[in-house]
């Protein structure tokens, strides 16, 4: 199963946000550079949104409109038969009509649209969660392949130095029984005659003291 499966396995059945408006979604790029794909998604939903958005505000400002073209026609017809065959009312009535109808054909047009661009949008952000998804997935496998090394390098690193230790401390014992035979066998007079100043059992606690600091 690819990785694409996986993913839209997962997501069945799941409520989606709008990416491009969640603003923990682009604080994800401050960490990640995003992809070309990434890009145009983006790029993709936010027209569609903007295009969503003029529409809804353009439907809503026709239908103010016709509301109001047909308040005048209603007005005018009763002026009409008041006064009929007026020349300039039939006129005036005609081209009121004629903007009604305009406004039931954008408002046609535009509730076609209308219903089309949320399944568009909703398709747009899946696939751009898909991608986003792709993303962090390769990103996070990524560290967690240098942390398993640095993990490794760690731990051989410390069995290093507890080795080094050892042999730290078995050469420090070595110096303070050889300083031992010599001061036994020389003397301590002869011992300050060579000015011998390395003392292993100082050194021994001068290196206890830095391990307990």
């Amino acid at each position: 199963m690819s990785k694409q499966d996986v993913y839209k396995k997962a997501l069945v059945g799941r409520d989606i946000p709008i990416l491009i408006l969640d603003n923990q979604w682009h604080r994800l790029f401050e960490q990640l550079e995003t992809t070309p794909e990434i890009d145009r998604l983006s790029e993709g939903l936010n027209k569609l949104l903007q295009q969503q958005g003029k529409m809804t505000t353009q439907s809503r400002d026709i239908r103010a409109l016709k509301k109001k073209l047909m308040n005048d026609i209603v007005a005018l017809a009763d002026d009409m038969e008041k006064t009929p065959n007026n020349r300039k009312k039939e006129k005036e009535m005609t081209d009121l009509k004629r903007l009604l109808l305009e406004c039931n054909d954008k408002l046609e047009q535009y509730r076609d649209d209308l219903r089309s661009i949320p399944e568009r949008i909703t398709k747009m952000n899946y696939d751009l969660m898909l991608a986003t998804m792709e993303l962090c997935y390769g990103a996070l496998q990524e560290n967690t392949d240098i942390i398993e090394k640095l993990v490794d390098k760690i731990t051989r690193m410390r069995m290093e130095l507890k080795k080094d230790e050892i042999i730290k401390e078995e050469m420090l014992d070595a110096n303070q029984q050889l300083y031992s035979y010599m001061h036994h066998i020389f003397g301590a007079s002869v011992m300050e005659i060579f000015d011998l100043k390395y003392n292993p059992k100082d050194k021994k606690l001068t290196e206890k003291g830095k391990q307990e600091e």
